[in-house]
C-alpha cells in the first residue's frame, strides 16, 4: 500500500480486525503516521483484513443465517401470504459462494479505507521486540523491523479447543469457522455450547434440515439475558426443532468410521449421542501466540489476556491493547470503540467508553438483544426495581410480517425512574436495541421514553409500550397488576 521505506511510525497496530483497523484509520485521521499489520489467511491462503469478524465470524454467519431463514420461510411461511411454491431446495455450494462474496466485499472495503485514509497496511505477522520496535514477518518469510512511539496490540481471539476431549480435526469435529464451511447439510449435528455462537450455528443448519442437538454444561439457558427473555428464547428454539439439553457436561468424544460419539453427564446419568458433525463452541481465548509479549515486558493474566489499565496501557511503556485480547465482552463493536477511543486519548482527547451501555445481539429468529442490567442483575446490585413488558403479538407491524413471537422488557430503578436495562426477543430487535443504548447513554428515565412518540405502525411501538407498562400505562397491551 503506502511507502514503508521509512521504518518509523507514530502508531503501529498489530492486528487488522475490528479492534485494529478502526484504530489505524482513526489514528491516521488524527494526523498520525500509521502502520497496521495483519496475519489473517483465508482457506485459500489469500490474506485479508477484518479478522475473524469479517472473514470467519460475524459477517459470514449472518449471511448464512439470512440464507437459511429465507429457505425456512419458503417452506413454512410463504403459503400464509398466498405465495405458492414447490418444495424449496437449497444449493449449498451457491449459498456458500454468496457468503464468501459478502465477506470478501467487507474485508476488501477495509483495504480501500486504508488507502483513502493513508494507512500503511501490511499482510503478515507482528512481533513485539521491546524498545518501541516491532518485527514484521511477511507471509513469504521476509522480515523487517519498524518502530513507533505507540504500539497497539489488537490480535483478537481464537476458538477454545477441548484438546483432551474433542480436538479439532477440520472435518468432523470443527470450530465455529469450520461450521460455516460445511459443503453439505449434516444429517445429525451436535454442538457443544449453547451460547451465542452455538445457537446461531444451530439455527443455520437446523433450518436447512439437520437434526441438531445442543449440549450445554450450565443448568440455565443464556444466563446473561433476563430470565423472562431466555425462557421465551428456549421455548421458541425448542418449538423450531433445536434440541437443547441443559446441564449436559461432555465427558468424552470418540470418532468411529462413520460417527462422532459423544458421551455426556446429565443429572448424574451418563448418556451418549451419535453425530455426523460436531461443532465445539465453548468460548474464545486471547490470541497472543508468538506476540513476543514476555520479551517486551507486556504482562498477561492467568488466562492469557493482556493486562491493561483504564486507558488501555499495558505494563510496558508505549504499548497498549484493545478488543478481545484484553477480555471483557468479546464483541466486535466493543473492540471497534476501544480502538477508536484509545487513539483519541493518545491524541489528547477525553474520549471514553460507557461499559454499562454495550449492546449484545443473538441473530436467531426471533432475534435476542439486550443492553444494561437484567432484572436479576439489578436486584443483585441492590436496586429496587420496577419492570414492564409488552409482547410483539400486540403489535400491528409484527402481525403484518408474521413475526409475533417475543417481547420487550424494561428494567428501571423504582426510586429514580432511570432505565437500568432493556432486554428483548423478537423481530429485528437487533435494530431496536440501539434506542435502548441511547437511553442508557443519556441517563434517560422511563418517563423520557414514555413521552417519546414512535411511528405507527412500527416494531418500535412495542419498545414504547414496554416503557409505558413499567408504570401500568400501556395502551395496546394488557398491563400486569403490580
Amino acid at each position: 500500500m503506502s511507502d514503508t521505506s521509512d521504518k518509523s511510525f507514530d502508531v503501529i497496530v498489530i492486528g487488522g480486525g475490528p479492534g485494529g483497523y478502526p484504530a489505524a484509520i482513526r489514528a491516521a485521521q488524527l494526523g498520525m503516521k500509521t502502520l497496521c499489520i495483519d496475519g489473517w489467511l483465508n482457506r485459500d491462503n489469500t490474506p485479508s483484513f477484518g479478522g475473524t469478524c469479517l472473514n470467519a465470524g460475524c459477517i459470514p454467519s449472518k449471511a448464512l443465517l439470512e440464507s437459511s431463514e429465507l429457505f425456512h420461510k419458503a417452506g413454512h411461511e410463504f403459503d400464509v401470504h398466498g405465495i405458492g411454491v414447490s418444495t424449496p431446495t437449497m444449493d449449498i455450494a451457491k449459498m456458500q459462494a454468496r457468503k464468501q462474496a459478502v465477506s470478501k466485499a467487507n474485508s476488501g472495503g477495509v483495504k480501500l479505507l486504508f488507502a483513502a485514509n493513508k494507512v500503511t497496511g501490511l499482510f503478515g505477522y507482528g512481533k513485539l521486540l521491546g524498545n518501541s520496535q516491532v518485527q514484521y514477518t511477511a507471509h513469504d518469510g521476509k522480515t523487517e523491523v519498524y518502530s513507533a512511539k505507540h504500539i497497539i496490540i489488537a490480535t483478537g481471539s481464537a476458538p477454545v479447543e477441548l484438546k483432551k476431549i474433542a480436538p479439532f480435526d477440520g472435518d468432523r469435529i470443527v470450530d465455529s469457522w469450520g461450521a460455516l464451511d460445511f459443503t453439505a447439510v449434516p444429517g445429525r449435528l451436535g454442538i457443544i455450547g449453547a451460547g451465542v455462537i452455538g445457537v446461531e450455528l444451530g439455527s443455520v443448519w437446523s433450518r436447512l434440515g439437520a437434526k441438531t442437538v445442543v449440549l450445554e454444561a450450565l443448568p440455565g439457558f443464556l444466563p446473561m439475558v433476563d430470565a423472562a427473555i431466555s425462557k421465551e428464547a428456549l421455548r421458541q428454539f425448542t418449538k423450531q426443532g433445536l434440541d437443547i439439553r441443559l446441564g449436559a457436561k461432555v465427558t468424552a468424544v470418540e470418532k468411529t468410521e462413520s460417527d462422532v460419539v459423544v458421551t455426556y453427564d446429565q443429572g448424574g446419568e451418563l448418556k451418549t449421542e451419535k453425530f455426523d458433525k460436531l461443532i465445539v463452541a465453548v468460548g474464545r481465548r486471547p490470541h497472543t501466540t508468538d506476540l513476543g509479549a514476555e520479551a517486551a515486558g507486556v504482562a498477561l493474566d492467568e488466562r492469557g489476556f493482556v493486562k491493561v489499565d483504564k486507558h488501555y496501557r499495558t505494563s510496558a511503556p508505549g504499548i497498549y491493547a484493545v478488543g478481545d485480547v484484553i477480555g471483557g465482552a468479546m464483541l466486535a463493536h466493543k473492540a471497534i470503540e476501544e480502538g477508536v477511543v484509545l487513539v483519541e486519548q493518545l491524541h489528547g482527547e477525553k474520549s471514553e467508553i460507557n461499559y454499562n451501555a454495550i449492546p449484545s445481539v443473538i441473530y436467531t429468529n426471533p432475534e435476542i438483544a439486550w443492553v444494561g442490567l437484567s432484572e436479576e442483575q439489578a436486584k443483585a446490585a441492590g436496586h429496587e426495581v420496577k419492570v414492564g413488558s409488552s409482547p410483539f403479538a400486540a403489535n400491528g407491524r409484527a402481525r403484518a410480517i408474521e413475526s409475533i413471537a417475543g417481547q420487550v422488557k424494561f428494567i428501571s430503578d423504582a426510586k429514580t425512574d432511570r432505565v437500568l436495562g432493556v432486554h428483548m426477543i423478537g423481530p429485528y430487535v437487533s435494530e431496536l436495541c440501539a434506542e435502548a443504548v441511547l437511553a442508557l447513554e443519556f441517563g434517560a428515565t422511563t418517563q423520557d421514553i414514555q413521552l417519546t412518540m414512535h411511528g405507527h405502525p412500527t416494531l418500535s411501538e412495542t419498545f414504547h409500550e414496554a416503557a409505558l407498562a413499567v408504570d401500568g400505562h400501556a395502551i395496546h397491551s394488557a398491563n400486569k397488576k403490580k
